[in-house]
Order: structure tokens, then C-alpha cells, then sequence
């Protein structure tokens, strides 16, 4: 016969092995009844340096005052007084209050929760209706007071570790965003200072043709430095999270239509088919104008990388997830760049560099944020399929 631990070693391992704290303290109340009698027990965190300031975080009726535990008392004010002398209190019932019912005679063990930075809390235990908290019960209380004390520091440790985690990783993206700044906007800059001094040259006379020239070039480099300025604070946004989506039942075959309608509004000589108009599409849980605006980016590459071909959209449904797929014929893209077409900046050599180089980075962020997939399929000479793989149930 296996031999019973021992509560001490129960509550050590239920404090070890759960990873939430909550469920921790289930346990070791269950194995704490067997050798620490107590009728309810509350645990009480400091904020901001005073206890006052925030509500009991764990309380657990499980003897003679479960029935009424809305109405008991869980040791507020020992609570209180606890974590304000930083020191054990134990509290018995006046002698003049009335015994007629246990539930209001209690005796109260209160016991300081400590960390390495010092008080952060308290522990109560209540007894109602006696017996008084022996030297041996105290000492047990101290014991649990101890773990207590450091699965909280514990818990604090980790939540500053994820704080600092964000933080450094804020920090790492303003990095970025600045490096991106300095080095992306120094092309339409330079355009758009070299043509703006050339036509302003005091030495120098040019003629309405040539004039009108070194303009187009300024407005079409001011409006690439507008459009490029808008896409990094959007994918900064995309990747710092701050870019709130609106997610609602969506019917994707409906959102196709409207983006393949404004784009042939936009592009005259677009042709798409659609290959699933009769399909029954199920809803998703999508952000209709993020999506749109991805469907929206594929098309403009589409009329700017393979001109001409017309655009193939089709919707495949699976077991856990809904497929969209934006298929061209147009040259296609060689092998070797495949895995680099989504990362920020990146331009495929030999398609010029007209665009920012982050729309697809923010296609892929946007999908990202749906828990979807994006994807590329593509061999030179057979045209290109952008895969957008969406999950049939999530929650927004």
C-alpha cells in the first residue's frame, strides 16, 4: 500500500506543479483541511503600498460557514491591520458576544505575506465557534504564509518579465521604425530636393516642357513618399498590435464581389472571373475592411506586375478553415524569391521599384491578425496564386 505524503509535501507539489495560481490554491486548500482546521480562508494582496486598495484575490469557505458565505466575515480589517504592522495577529471573540450560533463567534489567525521586497499581503484563517489556534497551528499557518508569499512573488516576477518583454519589444520597433524611416524616405526625398533645386537654379532657364516634367516627377515622388509614410505607420501599428479590428460575420463571396467591382471601377481593362458564384459560402469572423483592402492590394500588384491576365478568384472550403485564391497568368516569380515575397521592403529584382515594398508585409499582417494564413504559389511563365487561408470559427 502506498504510503499517504505528507500535507506539507502536498502543498509544496500543488504550489510547484500548476501553472495557474488559482488552481494551485484549490488544491492546497483541499490538502491544508488535514492538519490545519479552519472554517475560511482569505488571501489579501497590497496595492500600491496599502491593502485597503484592493479586494480579497482568493477566499475559500469550506467548514461551518460555507453555507453563508455571502455574509460571513472573511477578516477584512485583519487583514488590514495584518499588512499596516507587518506583523502575526491573532484575534478570539469578546467574551460577551452571544454563542448562540457559531457562525458569529469567530476567531481569527492572521499572518503577513512576504516577498523580498518585504509585506505584500496577508493571510486569514477563520474559525467559527473555536477552538483557538494552537502554537502548532500558528506555526503551520507561518509555513503557508511563506509559500504563499513567494508563489505571489513568484507570479509578480513573471508579470513584470512579460511587461518588460513588451517594452523591450516596443522599444525594438521604434528601432526599426526609425532605421526604416532613414533609410526608405531618402529615395523620394532625394527625388523630389534634386528636381525642386534644379528647376529652382537662378543660372539656368527651362522650357515648358521640361519644367512640366521635373513637376510630374516632384508630385508622383511626393505622392510614393505620402503612400510610403502611411503604409510604415500602418504595418507599426499591425505589428505593435494597436490596430484595432472590427470583427463580425463576414460572407466572403459578397466582400469578393465588392473588391473585384471597385477595382474594375479603378482598372477599365481588368477582367475576373469568379469560380465559385453559386458555391454556398459559409460566414467568418473577419474584419471586412481589412480584408477588402488586402483583396485590394492583390489586385493593384496584379495590373502592375502581370498586366493584361485576367484574375481568377475562387473560395475552397476545408474541414477547420476557408481558402481564398487570387490566381493571374502573369510572368510569375522565380523560386528563389519566394520565401522573401511577405518581408518587409522586399522587391522581387527586375519588377522596378515604384511601390513601397510593405504591402504584402501588411497583407500578411492583416491576415495574421484573422489567425489566418497567407501564402504565394508561383513558377515563371505560369502566373502567381496568393492563398488566404481563414478559419471557419474563432472568436473576435
Amino acid at each position: 500500500m502506498e504510503e499517504q505524503k505528507p500535507a506539507y509535501l502536498v502543498i509544496s507539489e500543488a504550489l510547484a506543479n500548476h501553472a495557474e495560481w488559482k488552481q494551485a490554491l484549490d488544491s492546497v486548500t483541499v490538502a491544508l483541511r488535514s492538519f490545519l482546521l479552519f472554517d475560511n480562508m482569505a488571501l489579501y494582496l497590497g496595492q500600491d503600498g496599502q491593502i485597503n486598495r484592493t479586494d480579497v484575490v482568493y477566499a475559500r469557505a469550506t467548514g461551518r460557514g460555507k453555507s453563508a458565505e455571502a455574509d460571513i466575515d472573511w477578516g477584512q480589517e485583519i487583514a488590514q491591520a495584518v499588512f499596516h504592522k507587518d506583523e502575526l495577529i491573532i484575534k478570539t471573540p469578546d467574551a460577551t458576544t452571544p454563542r448562540d450560533q457559531r457562525i458569529s463567534f469567530p476567531y481569527f489567525l492572521g499572518l503577513p505575506l512576504k516577498s523580498s521586497q518585504g509585506i505584500i499581503g496577508a493571510l486569514v484563517f477563520v474559525r467559527f465557534g473555536g477552538p483557538t489556534y494552537t502554537s502548532r497551528h500558528i506555526n503551520d499557518a507561518r509555513y503557508l504564509a511563506t509559500l504563499f508569499g513567494c508563489m505571489f512573488e513568484r507570479r509578480m516576477l513573471e508579470q513584470q518579465i512579460v511587461t518588460l518583454e513588451e517594452s523591450r519589444r516596443q522599444a525594438d520597433l521604434q528601432e526599426d521604425f526609425i532605421a526604416t524611416i532613414s533609410h526608405e524616405l531618402r529615395t523620394p526625398l532625394g527625388f523630389i530636393k534634386g528636381y525642386s533645386t534644379t528647376l529652382l537654379r537662378p543660372d539656368a532657364e527651362w522650357d515648358a516642357e521640361t519644367r512640366k516634367e521635373f513637376l510630374t516627377i516632384i508630385d508622383e515622388e511626393a505622392d510614393h513618399l505620402a503612400g510610403l509614410i502611411d503604409h510604415m505607420l500602418e504595418s507599426a501599428r499591425l505589428q505593435s498590435k494597436t490596430l484595432l479590428m472590427n470583427f463580425q460575420p463576414v460572407r466572403i463571396d459578397a466582400l469578393l464581389r465588392d473588391a473585384t467591382m471597385r477595382s474594375q471601377t479603378r482598372y477599365k481593362d481588368l477582367t475576373v472571373i469568379l469560380e465559385n458564384e453559386t458555391q454556398v459560402i459559409p460566414l467568418v469572423m473577419a474584419d471586412s475592411v481589412r480584408l477588402t483592402q488586402v483583396l485590394l492590394n492583390f489586385f493593384s500588384n496584379a495590373v502592375k506586375y502581370a498586366p493584361g491576365s485576367p484574375i481568377y478568384l475562387r473560395v475552397r472550403l476545408f474541414e477547420n478553415f476557408l481558402r481564398i485564391e487570387f490566381r493571374d497568368e502573369g510572368p510569375g516569380i522565380a523560386a528563389q524569391h519566394l520565401p522573401h515575397i511577405f518581408n518587409k521592403f522586399y522587391r522581387v529584382p527586375g519588377y522596378g521599384a515604384s511601390g513601397s515594398g510593405l504591402g504584402l508585409f501588411i497583407c500578411r499582417l492583416i491576415i495574421l491578425a484573422h489567425r489566418g494564413q497567407l501564402a504565394v504559389q508561383s513558377m515563371l511563365g505560369q502566373g502567381t496564386t496568393f492563398l488566404i487561408d481563414l478559419p471557419l470559427s474563432q472568436s473576435s
